[in-house]
């Protein structure tokens, strides 16, 4: 090969390797700018609802991966409340695990607390992925840490077995994972104050307001996929007699426990909120008639069967009277305005029939009411509270 010859394959290889370390610089310029778009898009998070869509299906997309995981540690159950409340929602918190304790993070991770990049073995596929080890053949798994602490983990997967190998490009996602466990932090702080706002004080179920939102997004639902929405209109029979008798305290305890009674009949579905003094209302979705009744009648029972004590430990007895309402999977024409205040308005009424008939029964409404006397029993339904208090039911 004459010299000519060796300096053109020499200038022809240093061409190819600069062109690789272009490309090379590229693609990482590339990724630098998808981690910072994404960086700036979770930090931006309006709430836990658009932070889970963003880990859980935006980074999918962003950064073409198979599967996306995510593990939140949540021993007081304060995140499972939240997604239960309504703030969440099922396609949002699709591929979301919640764990009692950080021992399974814990053991994953050892003591060096520090992302793993590479090929994971086969229970971890199964434990964080919920997918077969040959879907996935490597893996980044990100430890979400706070003050030092365990609050989660983060997982890509991908079908590239060169995607992620160890050592490489760590720093990018060791950053990502601060990020992201700053700002799911702070989702739930934010979170954790719009709840306090939504549920009662004494009791810890919901309130009335997030019960008026909750019956809007249940309708909608309702009308949207034709299914049946019963609601109940639930009151203790002679609250104010255990009040005078044994005190407010006491009544306080019997409030609480009524509250927990109520809840442990109702469906995962099901919502429960105190609407003002001894007053719950419930919403059953996709409950017929004959099967809300069921339900209301099951409460009632174990009201009357619950042994309540009060705050010195004397036996109180304590009956429910309950009135039920249905709104049809298909309304008849014309009967489709304000479909939440003729709901409600009904089993209200139906109510003050159990009361006047004696107490301690559930009776179902008719029809809804019609226009006018549905407004009459919505203006008294949501009056001031102070107003409805001088005319307590008995």
């Amino acid at each position: 090969m004459t010299m000519n010859n060796r300096l053109q394959a020499e200038n022809f290889s240093l061409h190819q390797q600069l062109e690789s370390l272009l490309n090379e610089a590229r693609i990482n310029e590339d990724k630098m700018r998808r981690f910072d778009q994404l960086e700036r898009r979770l930090i931006g998070a309006g709430s836990l609802l658009e932070l889970l869509h963003l880990l859980l299906s935006e980074c999918k997309q962003t950064f073409g991966l198979e599967f996306v995981t995510l593990a939140l540690v949540d021993r007081e159950n304060e995140a499972s409340r939240i997604l239960e409340s309504g703030l969440g929602s099922d396609t949002a918190c699709s591929g979301l695990t919640l764990l009692p304790t950080p021992a399974t993070l814990q053991a994953l991770y050892g003591d060096s607390q520090r992302p793993f990049l590479g090929v994971c073995s086969e229970p971890h596929h199964q434990s964080l992925f919920a997918a077969p080890s040959a879907a996935i053949a490597s893996a980044a798994l990100l430890p979400l840490t706070r003050q030092g602490e365990l609050i989660g983990s983060l997982h890509f997967g991908s079908a590239n077995p060169d995607r992620y190998v160890a050592g490489c490009a760590t720093d990018f996602l060791e950053r990502l994972a601060e990020i992201i466990a700053l700002c799911l932090e702070s989702a739930l702080i934010q979170e954790r104050l719009k709840l306090a706002g939504l549920t009662d004080a004494l009791t810890g179920v919901p309130n009335r307001r997030y019960f008026e939102h909750r019956c809007q997004v249940e309708i909608s639902q309702a009308r949207r996929y034709r299914h049946a929405l019963a609601c109940m209109f639930l009151d203790i029979d002679r609250f104010k007699r255990i009040n005078d008798t044994h005190g407010h305290q006491t009544g306080d305890e019997v409030l609480r426990s009524v509250a927990s009674v109520i809840q442990s009949q109702l469906r995962a579905g099901d919502t429960l909120a105190r609407y003002g003094g001894e007053e719950f209302v419930v919403l059953l979705p996709q409950s017929e008639l004959h099967h809300a009744r069921q339900i209301a009648e099951r409460i009632r029972r174990s009201i009357e069967e619950n042994q309540f004590q009060g705050h010195s430990g004397q036996a109180i007895k304590v009956t429910l009277s309950i009135g039920l309402s249905m709104l049809p999977a298909e309304l008849p024409s014309g009967e489709n305005r304000q479909p939440a205040e003729r709901l409600i308005a009904a089993a209200d009424q139906a109510l003050y029939q159990a009361k006047n008939g004696g107490r301690n029964r559930v009776v179902c409404a008719g029809n809804l009411p019609s226009a006018p006397a549905r407004l009459s029993a919505w203006r008294r339904i949501f009056r001031p509270l102070a107003a409805r208090k001088r005319t307590k039911r008995a």
